[in-house]
Formats: C-alpha cells, structure tokens, sequence
C-alpha cells in the first residue's frame, strides 16, 4: 500500500512539474542521470557518474543532436529516488539513465511511466520490473529470471538426482532468485532438500548449515552477495561439508575471491571498460589546455565504478541512437523503436530489446572461480560450456 501510495504521489509530482512539452521543441536534449550518489552504493553510483559524464561529452563532440546531463543522486533510497525523480521531471528532462537498486527502480518506474520519461537502467536486474510491461523501461543488462534459469537448468542436468539445498538473504534480489530456481527445479520434475534464508550480513550462519547437512544437502545454491557467500563457505568448510556452491553475478567482489575457489555463478561477460574520450579539438580557441589534460583523468577507479560504467555509457548510446533512427525526441516514438528490436551499437556490442524491454540476448553465462598459474582465484575467462 505504501508503494501504491508513493508512486501516486510521484506521478502527481511529477505531472505537476510541467513534463509535457514537445521534446522536438527543445534544442538540448535533456538526459537524466538517477544514481547512487551517496549511501551504501555510492562507489557503484560514482561510476555511473563519470561514465554519463563521458557519454554525452563523446556524443556531443561527434555532432549532430546536443545532449545535455542532468544529475540527480537518488542515494539508493526509495524516496530519495522519488525526489530525484520530482527534480529530473522539474528539469524538463525525458530520458533517464538509472537507477541502479531494485528498490528504488520498484518505486520510481511506474511515476516516470505516467510523466512520459523513458527509462534505461545498467543495474536493475530485478525480473518484475520489465515483467509487466510498461511501454517506458529498458535495461542494459539482463534479468535475475535468466539467471536464475540458466542456475537452475545447470543444477538439474549437472546434479542428476542429487540433493540440491537453496539459500537466500531475503533481500528482493536473493530471494528472487532462489525461487527462479526452485521453480526450475520443480519444472523438471525435482523438488529441493532445503529451502533457508537468513539475514543478509549476519555473521553466523552455523544454524542454518546444521539444517543443510540434516537434509543432506550435496550442493548449495546461494541467492546473495559475495560478502555473505565467504560466510557461509567458511561455515560450511567449520561443518565438514564439502559441497559444491553456486551463486549469481552478486558474487563478483575481489574480497571474495580467497574463498572462491570451485564455486561457480552466472555472470555477464567481464564488464567493458570505457573508451579514450574523444578529445576536442586543439585548435579550438576557446579550448583550454586543461580541458585536454582533464579528458582522460575522469575514469572509473573502483571495482565498483569499473563493474557499472559500460553498462551505464551504452544506456546513453542506447537513448541517443534511438532518438536518431527515430528522427524524434518524443519519448513514445522512441521507445516504440526499440521495442520493435533493432539493433543499436554501443560498448557492450549490439543490443535489440523485445516487447517487455529486456535485451534479446544479454550474455549471460555460467562461470567458475579458478586458481590461476599466479595463484590467484579469478572467475574471468572460465566460462563453463553447458
């Protein structure tokens, strides 16, 4: 009901706040940026920054339509997300890169839906938010669904008739998860031995291993982070169970990489890194010398900030290109040109989308964490072939 009730307000706010003007009327088009900026997330929202910041600087210098970026910083908090939303709609803005939580993505998408504002976000993996079919969101990465089928499809053709236990952290994305993957299960004619959640970050999970091992459990899938996937390996390890574990791309953290070792999880392939800008031009009079020094120095740092910025350059491609094939900037007519699928060039490769605004065909794959000739556990470069 909370939701219900925040999202009308949104779309009152948002509607209030003038949206509605022909974007063809516009000279600049306006793209908004809805990101972590602050909170928990903020290395991952850092990223998406610089990698907007370089999208439209890139596509401005190649000519043509002017973009202009609008920063709004949604802190990763639903309500935050819904003032960043109020400020980007006051703005005049029509397209939104972002955001990057499930949570705020739940709240924001139908109030962007009502005020005409297309949305593409790099992050949201979450399966309801392209599954009701809203005419207005977009992605640049795939689904916990798929993952969750490729996870469970593995389990069932790789385990046979063996026990397979199913774990979660009871956040939206984990628990979304798991339940793809029992339900997966359940298709092909198995059931699961145990089914648990527990506390995302909680410290000790020897509990609810003793409940695994009293189910015989001969191989774990976990529906969570990396940092909770180490906890639960060492319990495991306490416990004397040498059980396979399989997780999703919520398990790419270099932290976790020392206890990786066997451990395998769906992924996207390794994240693009971000091209040379394109560099103005020199002889412009108007250049200063610190504007070419400065052109390389905004890139992403972090693991984080690396993981995010492909994704979040090609949500601009995606929204730039679209408008030019569309020859509009009315946000209906270009979502109606991506939904047909065709295909749009980016950093990530070519994208096309299907009715609902997932990508045809996302990447994902199964990946296993490896020691390497150097000692290292790393995950990159060992995709498993079904």
């Amino acid at each position: 009901m909370g939701g219900v009730l925040w999202a009308a307000l949104a779309f009152a706010v948002l509607t209030m706040s003038g949206w509605g003007l022909a974007a063809e009327a516009q000279t600049v088009v306006r793209i908004g940026l809805s990101a972590p900026l602050t909170g928990p997330d903020a290395a991952f929202g850092q990223g998406m920054r610089l990698a907007a910041e370089q999208a439209v600087a890139d596509l401005n210098r190649t000519g043509g339509q002017t973009f202009a970026l609008v920063v709004a910083d949604d802190g990763g908090d639903p309500r935050q997300g819904l003032a960043a939303a109020k400020r980007l709609a006051a703005d005049k803005v029509g397209f939104v890169v972002g955001p990057l939580t499930p949570s705020v993505a739940a709240l924001v998408a139908p109030a962007y839906e009502a005020a005409g504002i297309v949305l593409v976000t790099p992050g949201v993996s979450w399966a309801p938010l392209t599954a009701r079919g809203a005419w207005n969101v977009f992605r640049t990465g795939g689904s916990d669904a798929e993952q969750g089928r490729i996870a469970g499809t593995h389990l069932t053709q790789a385990y046979g008739g063996r026990r397979i236990g199913i774990v979660h952290d009871k956040s939206a994305f984990g628990r979304g998860l798991a339940d793809e993957v029992s339900r997966v299960l359940k298709a092909s004619g198995r059931t699961d031995a145990a089914f648990e959640g527990f506390d995302r970050g909680e410290r000790d999970l020897s509990r609810l291993v003793a409940r695994l091992a009293r189910a015989q459990v001969e191989v774990v899938y976990l529906g969570g982070l990396a940092a909770d996937a180490a906890v639960l390996v060492k319990a495991l390890r306490n416990a004397g169970l040498t059980v396979p574990l399989v997780g999703s791309d919520g398990l790419i953290d270099r932290d976790f990489a020392p206890d990786a070792e066997g451990t395998l999880m769906t992924a996207l392939p390794e994240p693009r890194k971000l091209p040379d800008p394109k560099l103005p031009d020199p002889k412009q009079a108007d250049l200063k010398q610190a504007d070419l020094k400065g052109a390389t120095a905004r890139s992403p740092r972090s693991p984080e900030a690396e993981a995010i910025a492909g994704r979040t350059y090609a949500a601009v491609e995606v929204l730039a290109r679209a408008m030019a094939q569309a020859k509009s900037t009315d946000g209906r007519r270009v979502a109606a040109w991506l939904h047909a699928g065709r295909p749009v060039k980016t950093l990530i490769g070519d994208v096309s989308y299907d009715a609902r605004g997932d990508l045809t065909a996302s990447g994902y794959a199964l990946h296993a964490w490896r020691r390497t000739g150097d000692g290292r556990v790393d995950y990159v470069g060992n995709q498993i072939t079904p």
